[in-house]
């Protein structure tokens, strides 16, 4: 029997999510993707259930299932970010269109249909973009909450900030009200916020490592990399771009390289002016219930070390 962690990815690819899967993906001993469901988010649905299937290919992942899922937020017109991850998601290195279909059944069905079938507390909720999918999987059946392990997701920021307003993280701002519905679930959240993924850059030698394993998933990403950091470095200038999706594969892998704490965090919507800010009560001040185990610090290097062995494996 396989003692494999059994995970559904949830993306809007974008360059750091193709990071995140093809991390997933050169972790077979150790990670089986049931599927990957993809969200409108960096870029829209048609675009991300397209990457989702470019990045499986160039994995020679033909096997691993891809759905689409919902074209817009849960109450808001949707936000993208092309300034970011350009026009098509994966800019960068030229690629080709995929040729593995995409799912028939929709994210949300695939998703409330995993966790009725497999066993309570199997299935681990991996989300790299906005949390659309899973809170509507959550309003259209309720009884799922308690089946999932853990949702292991990226977004929101604290001591960071925000990355796309002052106050907010890109995945929470696009769709809060969907925050909202995750984090007053109950399942077991498990944040990576910007204060953990700022600190993993694509420093130039971390992306010639990466460039030097020479497989196609790797100088593609290589590649993606070095377009998607131009953004970061002419904002925060840095020597390289934060990599933000990777970190939630890396947990699962190796969450000794991560330290945090529990504690209570609730999403703003009503603010026109802190409108998906994670409200992080780091300091304990507020006596309201954890519901969330808040990274804030990592091993840099373990992250970048991890990630380059894994993809040599493809």
């Amino acid at each position: 029997m396989s003692s494999a962690r059994k995970i559904i990815i949830d993306t809007d690819p974008g360059q750091d999510d193709a990071a995140a899967i093809m991390l997933a993906l050169g972790s077979p001993e150790e990670i089986e993707v049931l599927g990957i469901t993809t969200v409108a988010g960096n870029v829209p649905l048609t675009l991300t259930a397209r990457n989702a299937r470019i990045v499986c290919e160039l994995c020679n992942r033909t096997d691993v299932k891809v759905f689409a899922g919902a074209e817009r937020p849960v109450a808001r017109p949707l936000i993208t970010a092309e300034h970011v991850h350009g026009k098509t998601g994966l800019d960068g290195p030229e690629l080709s269109e995929p040729t593995m279909p995409l799912q028939e059944q929709h994210a949300v069905d695939f998703i409330v249909e995993t966790l009725r079938t497999e066993a309570p507390g199997a299935v681990t909720l991996c989300t790299l973009g906005p949390l659309t999918n899973i809170a509507l999987a959550l309003t259209k059946a309720p009884e799922i909450a308690p089946a999932v392990r853990e949702l292991v997701l990226m977004g929101g920021g604290f001591f960071e900030g925000g990355n796309i307003t002052p106050a907010a993280e890109f995945n929470i701002y696009v769709d809060p009200e969907a925050a909202e519905i995750v984090f007053r679930s109950g399942i077991p959240i498990v944040m990576m916020p910007l204060d953990v993924t700022h600190r993993v850059l694509t420093r130039k030698a971390r992306v010639e490592k990466i460039r030097a394993i020479g497989s196609p998933a790797a100088v593609a990403l290589a590649e993606m990399l070095e377009f998607f950091e131009r953004f970061d470095i002419e904002k925060y200038g840095t020597d390289g771009g934060p990599l933000h999706d990777p970190t939630v594969i890396a947990y699962l892998l190796r969450p000794e390289l991560f330290t945090g704490r529990d504690c209570n965090v609730e999403i703003e919507t009503a603010s026109a002016l802190t409108a998906g800010m994670t409200v992080v009560d780091w300091w304990q001040v507020t006596g309201r219930k954890h519901n969330a185990k808040v990274m804030r610090h990592i091993d840099d290097e373990g992250f970048f070390d991890l990630l380059t062995d894994r993809l040599a494996r493809i």
